[in-house]
């Protein structure tokens, strides 16, 4: 069995494909184009987001087995057509939960205290201190939407505060923990303080959170998104700031990041959002930590090992290298 590799991976999944037996080309440095050509030829493919993994390039992999998504969200790829073709998606979203989840929870910390506008004001000669006064994340009620890896762990760290934490997820089922209540949507819209995203985009939450969602928010609240920059929408969510419906956002995706390519409402939204001092933005770092970069390519690893024992019907050994 042969696997294409098309993106920067950490070594550490080499030592799992080689235990799987699984020969492997690691190409990050091929075009989409020179990966796509050559994907007929190989039984996997390992891939983070070089390319959209559609139904045509799948209809083209005749000897597809496996593909292994280097990071936690799968939007780029047609799972349900592979579900329909009986082809394995694997990913890898527990190997970078805690980076998500430290990331969320240092943005409500620089939400609550101002520290982002703080720093900037100082730098620039300006000291305003009472109109910094910040707020203590332990008076707060804290509601997570999506209760997965990332949501469980910011739960986690946000339970050492001593905030209220309430978590709504569409999809799961008796879900209450030591760390969060669980709630229903309307129950989380009307006691939160702050709003923190961990679902994944679909046709369901896409443009989810809008005008009609921060209408009904009972409170004014400071809204945080480390999931995918799609489920906001951006200039509903700026009419919403400058109401004070929402009193800070921090942002660790966009609609679309690839600020080049802005169109001219895209590019008249994102400069309303950059001048707000209200507004935190980050570059997709949220899960992006040295740490995370090896633990995603290990958990990736594993995966693809334990499924090749089955398939292959190997002696089940499981052993780390």
């Amino acid at each position: 069995m042969r696997c294409l590799i098309v993106d920067d991976i950490d070594p550490i999944l080499f030592e799992w494909l080689n235990k799987a037996q699984i020969q492997f080309d690691y190409k990050p440095d091929w075009t989409k184009e020179q990966c796509i050509e050559a994907l007929p030829n190989y039984e996997g493919l390992i891939v983070r987001s070089k390319f959209n993994v559609d139904k045509k390039i799948i209809d083209t992999c005749s000897m597809l087995k496996f593909i292994g998504r280097a990071g936690a969200g799968v939007d780029n790829i047609d799972k349900d057509y592979l579900h329909d073709k009986g082809i394995v998606l694997f990913h890898a979203s527990e190997g970078n939960k805690v980076a998500v989840g430290e990331h969320t929870l240092g943005f409500i910390l620089s939400l609550l205290n101002n520290i982002v506008r703080a720093n900037t004001e100082v730098k620039n000669g300006i000291w305003k201190r009472e109109e910094n006064r910040g707020h203590e994340l332990a008076s707060m009620t804290v509601g997570l939407i999506g209760y997965g890896n990332m949501g469980k762990e910011t739960a986690k760290r946000l339970a050492a505060f001593g905030c209220k934490v309430i978590v709504y997820d569409k999809y799961r089922r008796n879900y209450s923990c030591k760390n969060a209540e669980q709630v229903s949507l309307e129950i989380l819209q009307e006691k939160a303080d702050i709003i923190s995203l961990h679902i994944p985009l679909s046709d369901f939450s896409n443009g989810w959170i809008d005008t009609d969602f921060f209408n009904a928010v009972a409170k004014p609240f400071w809204l945080i998104n480390t999931s995918r920059g799609k489920i906001v929408k951006l200039k509903d969510l700026n009419k919403a700031l400058l109401s004070g419906k929402v009193r800070g956002a921090a942002l660790d995706v966009l609609e679309n990041e690839k600020l080049s390519t802005l169109s001219d409402q895209q590019q008249a939204d994102f400069q309303l959002l950059a001048q707000n001092p209200n507004v935190i933005l980050t570059p997709h770092i949220a899960g992006w930590t040295f740490e995370s970069y090896t633990k995603i390519s290990k958990v990736l690893g594993e995966k693809i090992y334990q499924w090749s024992i089955n398939y292959l019907n190997k002696p089940i050994k499981l052993n780390t290298p």
